[in-house]
């Protein structure tokens, strides 16, 4: 399995101005430090994790969508990151991940209660696993990293991405879970969140994290605005796995 290179955008976000966000988000992507196969965008991109759900929903299609698109054709890479979307059952906040081929997409699962998210937001039903360049990739949002049965490996995975609005005042949750799941799963994690504060009064630390297989922590954004690359060892990978199968005695499930 050859090398993944993959750029974090750490940054704050216009509430609810998806034409500043992407502006802003079109010159980190200019930014980026090449050659990179993967650039990670935190959830909800264009607006902050806002309950507003019809009012900022864009319909499958839309003006992001195809901006991100565009920006994948343009770098020669894969691009991600979440959006409100207005598909059939309602609104989605959904991840998409968008390369010079095309688009594909992850519906949140789990919608985050405590904020409101299950009444203005639908759930999505599907797993979703993308192959791009070599690797086979998880892709997950925000309160997905609490639910370990959804995140398991089921030896279809080499790399799980989290895209967050998560807050400061439950940072530790977020780093610690993000190093759990690479270790449980023998896969390597990157998990993008936002800095800054919101119009809802939350502040956001970022603590966007890149892990290996094993545990380590590659690359830790702590509170900084800033883009970062990290280079994912593919062979690195596959050794690991092969020295120590702990895969072999996992309990079966369904789900």
């Amino acid at each position: 399995m050859r090398d993944l290179s993959v750029s974090l955008i750490q940054c704050q976000l216009a509430w609810e101005r998806p034409d500043d966000n992407r502006d802003q988000l079109g010159t980190l992507l200019a930014r980026c430090q090449k050659p990179c196969d993967l650039i990670v965008l935190p959830e909800m991109f264009t607006t902050g994790f806002s309950m507003n759900a019809l009012a900022n929903a864009e319909p499958p299609g839309g003006p992001t969508e195809q901006w991100l698109q565009a920006r994948a054709r343009e770098l020669d890479c894969a691009i991600t990151g979440s959006i409100a979307v207005h598909a059939e059952g309602g609104v989605y906040n959904r991840m998409l991940f968008a390369t010079p081929e095309g688009v594909q997409h992850y519906d949140k699962r789990h919608l985050f209660r405590m904020a409101g998210e299950h009444k203005r937001y639908q759930p999505g039903t599907e797993r979703v696993i993308v192959a791009w360049r070599d690797w086979r990739i998880n892709l997950q949002v925000c309160y997905d990293l609490r639910f370990p049965v959804f995140c398991r490996n089921r030896e279809d995975y080499d790399l799980m991405l989290f895209v967050a609005n998560w807050p400061a005042k439950r940072r530790l949750h977020w780093r610690q879970l993000l190093i759990a799941r690479a270790i449980e799963n023998q896969a390597c994690v990157i998990g993008v969140n936002r800095v800054g504060s919101d119009a809802n009064g939350l502040t956001y630390s970022g603590d966007s994290l890149a892990v290996a297989g094993d545990g380590e922590v590659l690359l830790d954004l702590e509170s900084r605005e800033e883009t970062a690359r990290v280079i994912l060892d593919g062979a690195a990978l596959e050794t690991y796995r092969e020295s120590f199968p702990c895969h072999l005695d996992a309990d079966d499930f369904t789900l």
